[in-house]
């Protein structure tokens, strides 16, 4: 099949590899405009278009959807993956099979832009991956393929994306496959649930909560938007936390002992404090920070 690409992160790589290799052939790969990044703000070009520039694929980046009209309608699909846009029937009607999109839940759970980390935020122990037919709904069309995927306890948001982003592969092959055999997708069934967009104070620690709640929120942030506080009025991000048992600490005050980093929680539970990055510098192991700070008895986050 000639297909394209549109996506933008480094998630769509695996798929992007994987069809480099296949019977299929990548027409092009449609990708955002460049965009200012890093403390000098230069321009720079999404993490998919490097990868085509290096694989000698065309590349498009659209400023508005229209500008696709006469440049995929010659396709067979396009397949996207957190492309970031949403384009509209008059466009996804132009290849001869539409638009398909690779989706980080077994939908309807998690329609949105942040699958990955409201199954962490949740405390989920279960995931997949749907290949579905795209509409002019948010993630509402029709399935062609699903893949169940187990969650580790430790991993965090850019572990299981990758892991997702790996998986994923297969489940766009058999996608293809009944596109190719001219076997039709299934209806959404079930209630659908949402994962909207995260942004940076949704990633604010409240200590206020339960450890098992506190750990989850910085599974499901790190390392972007990266679960954060205040300390000593300056922002404080923690990367990796685990449940502390047996230790009543007051809520959100910083303990130190045995070598290791506390906080507290609530209904006397507590976090120990695995890795850090403290404001300005870079992440670091709990206890390094802890004794670089010096703390001062009674300190507490804020």
């Amino acid at each position: 099949m000639r297909i394209g690409v549109a996506a933008t992160p480094e998630v769509a790589i695996p798929t992007l590899e994987w069809l480099l290799s296949s019977k299929h052939t990548i027409e092009l790969v449609i990708t955002q405009p460049d965009k200012p990044a890093g403390r000098g703000r230069v321009l720079t070009q999404t993490a998919v278009a490097d990868w085509a520039q290096q694989n000698k694929i065309a590349v498009v980046k659209p400023s508005v959807s229209s500008e696709l009209i006469g440049v995929i309608n010659d396709l067979d699909c396009v397949i996207t993956i957190g492309y970031g846009v949403l384009l509209p029937q008059t466009i996804l009607d132009l290849p001869q099979y539409g638009f398909l999109n690779l989706h980080f839940s077994l939908l309807p759970q998690y329609r949105g832009a942040a699958p990955v980390q409201h199954a962490l935020l949740n405390g989920d122990v279960q995931t997949g991956i749907s290949v579905f037919q795209l509409d002019r709904g948010m993630d509402t069309g029709p399935i062609y393929a699903q893949i169940d995927v187990a969650i580790e306890p430790q991993w965090r948001s850019f572990e299981l994306l990758q892991r997702l982003a790996e998986r994923g592969v297969e489940a766009v092959d058999k996608a293809l496959e009944m596109i190719a055999q001219e076997q039709l997708p299934t209806p959404q069934t079930g209630v659908p649930s949402f994962a909207p967009k995260i942004s940076k104070q949704d990633a604010l620690m409240d200590f206020s909560k339960p450890a098992h709640t506190i750990v989850n929120a910085i599974r499901a942030y790190t390392y972007e938007p990266g679960a954060w506080c205040l300390w000593r009025s300056e922002p404080f991000k923690v990367s990796a936390a685990t449940i502390a048992e047996d230790h009543l600490i007051p809520e959100a005050a910083i303990a130190v002992f045995n070598n290791c980093v506390f906080v507290g929680c609530a209904n006397g539970t507590a976090l120990e404090l695995l890795r850090v990055v403290p404001a300005g510098k870079k992440e670091m192991d709990a206890i390094d920070w802890a004794r670089g700070a010096r703390l001062n008895g009674g300190e507490s986050f804020g």
